[in-house]
């Protein structure tokens, strides 16, 4: 962990302890500028529709309540958001429109945390999700989970780990143009419970298991990528559950098929959101020893 992280994090928590301007001693009067956090991502990081919107690239659809800006705000850092909705690990390194540039370029040996989630549009997981929708119970349809692993292979789990040398690379990038940063990976977690919830989403019980199960392999292949490549993975599964998109709309952090609120489907809503950027800023709090 780089010290200036644990030095920032060190002194943002004691100079909170002696929030008195009274009781606040000399040593905490001139504190070091906050920690630098540039996000990466894709629409999971972004936020898209959460409002109120990013006006500063409305084709990305940014929310400025997305994840990353309520770590920035936990961990009182100053937060540089380049996510974008529809973003894949090469969007990182090229515009992905007019005038947007590529997420790397936001990224120098200032930057002190870095935090990115991607994969899912390389790996066309969210097309996968959507091919399991069924609006009549079975079997008047067609299983997705039948589907991709017809023959024996499953082919969703195939395109994830087939992609994983990508990401791998995406981490060792990242440190080249952050030489001082740590690299926290965030999960894309808790989409549905088991079993599902048919026909509050429509997806039938079996498809339910097949899409959370392709979540999670996932999830499973950014953790052990990021273990290998000097990354802390944030692991989001944990603070969904019973917050998935079975949940009643007001326990919701991701949205279903029809959202109920204002998010887009399958992704955090602005409770979502809140959690998940709590959750990531624990995790910075904990690799630098002040958590």
């Amino acid at each position: 962990m780089p010290s200036r992280m644990r030095t920032v994090l060190a002194t943002a928590a004691a100079a909170a302890v002696f929030s008195s301007p009274a009781a606040a001693p000399a040593a905490f009067a001139a504190t070091e500028e906050p920690l630098d956090y540039v996000a990466l991502g894709d629409s999971f990081a972004a936020g898209p529709l959460v409002t109120p919107a990013d006006p500063s690239n409305p084709l990305c659809l940014r929310s400025l309540a997305n994840y990353p800006h309520v770590a920035a705000e936990e961990l009182g850092a100053g937060l540089t958001d380049v996510s974008c909705t529809g973003a894949t690990a090469d969007h990182l390194g090229t515009s992905q429109h007019p005038g947007t540039r590529p997420q790397y370029e936001a990224l120098s040996q200032d930057t002190d945390v870095v935090s990115i989630t991607v994969g899912g549009n390389d790996t066309d997981l969210f097309t996968m999700a959507l091919g399991c929708v069924n609006l009549l119970p079975e079997p008047l349809g067609v299983s997705c989970a039948a589907r991709n692993t017809r023959g024996g292979v499953d082919t969703v789990k195939a395109a994830i780990d087939a992609w994983a040398p990508t990401f791998a690379d995406v981490l060792d990038r990242i440190r080249q143009r952050a030489p001082h940063a740590q690299v926290f990976v965030v999960g894309y977690g808790n989409a549905v419970r088991p079993g599902g919830c048919f026909p509050t989403q429509p997806v039938w019980d079996v498809d339910a298991d097949y899409l959370q199960g392709a979540v999670s392999h996932l999830d499973a292949a950014l953790r052990r990528t990021s273990q290998r490549h000097g990354a802390v993975f944030v692991d989001t599964y944990g603070p969904g559950i019973g917050h998935d998109m079975c949940a009643a709309p007001a326990d919701r952090y991701i949205e279903g098929f029809v959202p109920a609120r204002d998010p887009a489907p399958l992704h955090p809503n602005a409770a979502g959101s809140e959690a998940i950027g709590r959750t990531l800023a624990a995790a910075v709090r904990s690799a630098a020893g002040t958590g």
